[in-house]
């Protein structure tokens, strides 16, 4: 009989098959763990990413990814920033003009300049002024499909949290002008020794002249083709202020 009960003992304390699969089961599997650290990655970059977009459309930036990364390459930059009602109305017309006349009318994306640069190949530009807002306020350089991806979903946003104004007055302050040089306040008195509320219509043009590629021109020492699209600038600003499509900025 004491046998017996000890065999039974015995056989209680040792786990059963069933059990044994349910202890295997309460491990985490590689893939499952994977998708769940992955996923709470995502909400956790969307959840910093709307933050940024809302509190950037009250707060400055007090700098941005590029120019962390050429204060570290040169050792310096100059970087001011400067409120919109500061900068002449001329030079904002200017940057509108030569990078995004359809500014006004469009909510981040200019389909129509996307498929005249399809039909061009890469010879023409469509990146809005929206577009390379996001792009240099919150990613990085270089046309990798990730940063590309990014910039599609910031820049709707950013057109629906931040007024059209908004939109400008950080471009204009997160901008390269010059090698080391970002914003307009500092681009003004780098070049011409004024502050950005004194630029005459020329001296905008000339400004605005130098975008994409200001590591390579001058607005001090424009060449003769500067000049030559600085005059196209000058008229444009002046066209989009006369046809409306300076309207959301300036009204």
């Amino acid at each position: 009989m004491a046998k017996r009960a000890k065999k039974t003992a015995s056989k209680k304390g040792k786990p059963t098959k069933s059990a044994k699969a349910a202890k295997a089961n309460t491990g985490v599997h590689p893939v499952l763990w994977l998708r769940k650290w992955l996923r709470r990655f995502v909400l956790f970059s969307l959840a910093v990413f709307a933050l940024g977009v809302a509190g950037y459309a009250v707060l400055n930036p007090p700098t941005t990814p590029y120019i962390i990364a050429e204060r570290m390459r040169l050792g310096w930059v100059d970087h001011q920033w400067v409120a919109y009602d500061e900068i002449a109305p001329v030079m904002v017309r200017s940057v509108v003009a030569a990078e995004d006349a359809n500014f006004c009318q469009h909510w981040g994306f200019d389909m129509r300049a996307i498929r005249l640069a399809i039909d061009h190949g890469a010879n023409r530009g469509a990146s809005t002024i929206s577009q390379q807002t996001v792009k240099n306020t919150y990613l990085w350089q270089g046309r990798s499909w990730p940063r590309k991806a990014l910039e599609a979903v910031l820049t709707p946003a950013v057109e629906l949290v931040w007024t059209k104004r908004r939109i400008l007055e950080v471009y204009l302050n997160v901008i390269e002008f010059d090698k080391g040089v970002f914003g307009v306040e500092a681009a003004s008195r780098h070049y011409f020794g004024i502050g950005p509320e004194k630029l005459t219509p020329t001296q905008a043009a000339r400004l605005a002249a130098v975008l994409p590629n200001p590591k390579e021109r001058s607005a001090a020492k424009p060449s003769t083709a500067l000049r030559k699209r600085a005059a196209s600038i000058l008229d444009g600003a002046a066209t989009i202020r006369r046809d409306g499509r300076a309207a959301c900025f300036e009204d």
